[in-house]
């Protein structure tokens, strides 16, 4: 089944710096900061560039070369109270939240935010996150069964009265959650992204996540990516949406555009690039298959630490469009963005690349034979999971 969507328009996240160091583990010049009020321009930068997404990341521990975090929850709930449109997506870890405190928060967040507000359940890779702060560490597939049933606690209270789940990790009875979150056309509550490369996750995302993000892949890894997923998704009933990482580079040539990547990868922090390796290869190797994030990362992959440069957005605003629109061609819904300096480069992004894609698009969807929907306004909310 084809789940390529050329009706509705493309929608475009960032990521949010909320950690030191920057998008990519180099010692080259990044002119982005993790401090809040940074942040609170980059926000409004990116609503009025076209922008309906941002992610916090979620760091407890210096990794990455970030011996800062600010974290994620309270930093978006900050982020949606500065801006008008911008939906902020907070990033949690099961096994350090309970899925009912968090619904909570979120259903908090929601109203003062006027529904603008989502998660990102991230099953966990970091083990001395967890270890250290005296927390069990489940074996990798074991963390997924926790994170399925997290999400259907998260999607059961904030659909239900009187909510109930037995399971092995959580034991919900007869729960119910006033006020509701807020009542959005089209949105059944706040949506559910959800990431992971492994079978255990794909698998997983399929059965529960509204939004499935992949880590940085090139044409073919996309679509070898998501098939778990949508074999998932299909035996369940579900449609869920996809979203893909990439780490933009965008220059007047394609050349600059290559020269800048270079120097990104030879000034690379060499110590912290391979002791992120180390740290990783729990979430790859470690699975009965092999598969998983970051399993077949090289070092070059690895300086961009969700394997950004692999989705090869790295050109003229033209090419980079135009490989964006190829990537929507195989099932992409949403592309989640990085780059060096981020406040200038969004902006440019709105200004330069988003209204090429725009017409790529018009033209795609022509060319199939389909209409196409500007505004998003026909778009088909995936089927909230049981």
């Amino acid at each position: 089944m084809s789940v390529a969507d050329l009706s509705t328009p493309l929608k475009f996240a960032y990521w949010v710096p909320n950690v030191s160091g920057g998008l990519v583990v180099s010692t080259i010049e990044q002119r982005t900061s993790w401090d809040f009020d940074y942040n609170k321009k980059l926000a409004r930068i990116a609503e009025d560039a076209g922008f309906e997404y941002a992610l916090s990341q979620t760091r407890y521990a210096a990794s990455y070369g970030a011996d800062k975090q600010h974290e994620a929850t309270s930093f978006s709930l900050a982020l949606l109270a500065a801006t008008e449109k911008l939906k902020v997506i907070a990033a949690v870890h099961p096994g350090m939240w309970h899925p009912g405190v968090l619904a909570k928060y979120i259903i908090t967040a929601d109203h003062i935010s006027n529904g603008r507000a989502a998660v990102n359940i991230v099953s966990g890779w970091l083990k001395d996150e967890f270890i250290n702060f005296g927390l069990e560490w489940l074996e990798h597939d074991e963390r997924y069964v926790r994170t399925e049933e997290f999400i259907r606690v998260l999607r059961g209270l904030w659909t239900e009265e009187g909510y109930s789940q037995a399971g092995k990790y959580y034991n919900i009875k007869d729960f119910t959650l006033s006020p509701a979150p807020v009542d959005v056309p089209g949105r059944p509550h706040p949506e559910i992204f959800f990431g992971g490369n492994s079978t255990a996750a794909q698998a997983t995302a399929g059965r529960v996540a509204d939004w499935y993000f992949s880590n940085g892949k090139d044409l073919e890894g996309f679509k070898d990516n998501i098939a778990g997923v949508q074999a998932s998704a299909e035996q369940a009933g579900r449609r869920p949406r996809y979203g893909l990482n990439g780490f933009v580079i965008a220059r007047d040539s394609e050349k600059e555009a290559r020269d800048t990547l270079r120097e990104i990868v030879e000034k690379a922090h060499r110590p912290a690039v391979e002791g992120f390796r180390d740290a990783v290869q729990e979430a790859g190797p470690s699975t009965k298959d092999g598969k998983g994030m970051w399993a077949d990362s090289t070092f070059e992959d690895l300086v961009q630490y969700n394997d950004g440069f692999k989705t090869q957005l790295i050109g003229t605003p033209e090419q980079i469009a135009e490989r964006i629109v190829e990537y929507k061609k195989i099932g992409v819904n949403l592309f989640l963005t990085c780059y060096l300096h981020f406040q200038e480069e969004v902006a440019a992004f709105g200004t330069d690349i988003l209204p090429i894609v725009r017409e790529l698009e018009a033209d795609a969807a022509r060319s199939a034979g389909v209409d196409f929907d500007p505004d998003g306004t026909l778009a088909v909310p995936s089927k909230a999971g049981v």
